[in-house]
């Protein structure tokens, strides 16, 4: 399996020749990154928000066989008040080779014991830890604890040049770790390398494909 991180909160997620593109952002929704030039069999988002529901920012190729994904949605909220404040949010976990890869969309509080039992064995968890429209970073570690992924992936965040003003930088969640858990890796990586590293969570600092 293939993991690419594009931006954002977008992610590809590829086994053999299918590839899921989860939560494209419209061409100008988010500042500091270019615009998506991806094609994939299938799009999945997670809410209706420009900045994840960019399904016309991808070209959908035809698919030559069946999809090699199990696809799981979870139903969540947005923020911490049952979606009163910025509506619903799907949980997406995919299995294919043996794997279990959650994206956790725009998450906006802490899980149900139902919902962690959705996603357990998570082999890779996709988080958002920037705050102010998610959890924070606090929040994000408080959900890592809850459903102890093999491995995470950050996303959701400001840095230099690049994300929204008001959420906060990757820098602060990373933080809450042991720095031996903490490892930069390009755009794209193979998400069973690192669930063979347990028993601690690693953290995958993955710089976006579309960073400009």
């Amino acid at each position: 399996m293939k993991i690419t991180y594009l931006g954002h909160a977008c992610v590809k997620v590829e086994s053999g020749d299918y590839a899921i593109i989860i939560d494209p952002y419209t061409d100008g929704a988010v500042p500091g990154y270019g615009d998506l030039e991806e094609q994939a069999q299938e799009v999945i988002c997670t809410h209706e928000h420009g900045d994840h529901h960019g399904v016309e920012a991808v070209t959908i190729a035809a698919a030559e066989g069946p999809s090699p994904f199990l696809v799981t949605q979870v139903d969540s909220w947005h923020d911490e008040k049952e979606g009163a404040l910025r509506g619903p949010n799907r949980i997406i976990a995919l299995e294919a080779e043996g794997l279990k890869v959650v994206h956790m969309g725009d998450i906006g509080h802490l899980l149900e014991p139902a919902q962690v039992e959705e996603i357990a064995g998570a082999d890779l968890l996709m988080i958002p830890v920037g705050g102010y429209y998610t959890v924070d970073a606090a929040g994000a570690k408080a959900i890592v604890d809850q459903v102890a992924p093999k491995a995470v992936m950050p996303m959701h965040y400001r840095g230099e040049g690049f994300g929204y003003d008001v959420i906060g930088p990757l820098s602060a969640f990373t933080a809450l770790f042991d720095a031996g858990q903490v490892t930069e890796t390009g755009a794209s990586f193979d998400p069973a390398e690192w669930a063979a590293k347990e028993p601690k969570p690693q953290i995958i600092a993955a710089k976006a494909k579309y960073r400009r």
